[in-house]
């Protein structure tokens, strides 16, 4: 869709089922359906209120003001809250996140893992950062996103958005938000980088990773590369899991029970 925005369309979207391998649990399928929008010219703030107005007319169209988890409701028209990955990791884990990072590109792990040990998260002895980082996401933050009010997870490590650009005012954060309601994560959005060398840079460490965690790789897309070399306009795009969405707005608690064929796996 990048390689549209290149060739000069404006706003662009698509609703299409994607698939993730291994993928099986209450909010994972490994066939799923994705809402994917682009918007030249824009930045990740207008993904924001895309995101704020797009809910707000399906919760108006069902006739409801609040989603229901358990006794708990999630306001959909009061303010919604903007809340950046350092402030939560100080909030809901007492880690100064910013503090653990000695290089921006890539972190080493002492630092965080000794955060982590000292707020009694479990950290193995081979964890990389992203490793920890997760984990106190999982444990400490995530279960608080979204409850009283949708929540905007914003600002993230900019090592840990492959596709955004850094933020002006700090390069070690990234254009990034997720959206979250009652502690599913809804959405991933990016200002957009459009910096072909540091494009292919970061394609190329992203792919290290990969062979390095799994012992496997795929290529990096030579033609997304070469468009940007085109010239991309400032853009900001995002990707809103439809499945989760209607979870939230059915009151279920499993991904299974709102798709229209749900997708059996062999555990043997």
């Amino acid at each position: 869709m990048k390689k549209l925005l290149v060739a000069g369309m404006q706003k662009i979207y698509q609703l299409a089922h994607v698939w993730r391998n291994g993928e099986n649990a209450a909010r994972h399928s490994p066939e799923f359906t994705m809402l994917e929008w682009y918007r030249a010219g824009a930045d990740y703030t207008q993904l924001r209120d895309d995101c704020t107005h797009l809910v707000r007319a399906i919760a108006t169209t069902l006739g409801t003001q609040n989603i229901l988890s358990g006794d708990q409701a999630c306001d959909l028209f009061g303010d919604w809250e903007v809340l950046t990955v350092p402030e939560a990791f100080q909030r809901y884990a007492g880690i100064d996140v910013m503090a653990t990072i000695d290089d921006r590109h890539h972190p080493s792990p002492q630092a965080l893992a000794a955060a982590a040990r000292a707020q009694n998260i479990r950290v193995a002895d081979d964890d990389d950062w992203d490793s920890i980082f997760f984990r106190i996401m999982f444990d400490k933050i995530e279960p608080h996103l979204g409850r009283r009010h949708p929540t905007f997870l914003t600002d993230y490590p900019v090592h840990m958005a492959a596709l955004a650009r850094p933020k002006p005012d700090d390069d070690r954060l990234a254009e990034r938000f997720e959206l979250y309601m009652h502690g599913i994560e809804l959405a991933n959005a990016f200002g957009e980088l459009t910096d072909v060398a540091e494009q292919e840079r970061r394609l190329k460490a992203d792919q290290a990773t990969k062979q390095r965690l799994y012992g496997q790789t795929y290529p990096v897309d030579d033609d997304f590369l070469q468009a940007l070399r085109h010239g991309m306009p400032p853009s900001a795009g995002i990707a809103l899991g439809f499945d989760r969405l209607a979870m939230l707005f059915c009151g279920t608690d499993n991904i299974q029970n709102v798709l229209w064929a749900p997708v059996a796996i062999n555990q043997q």
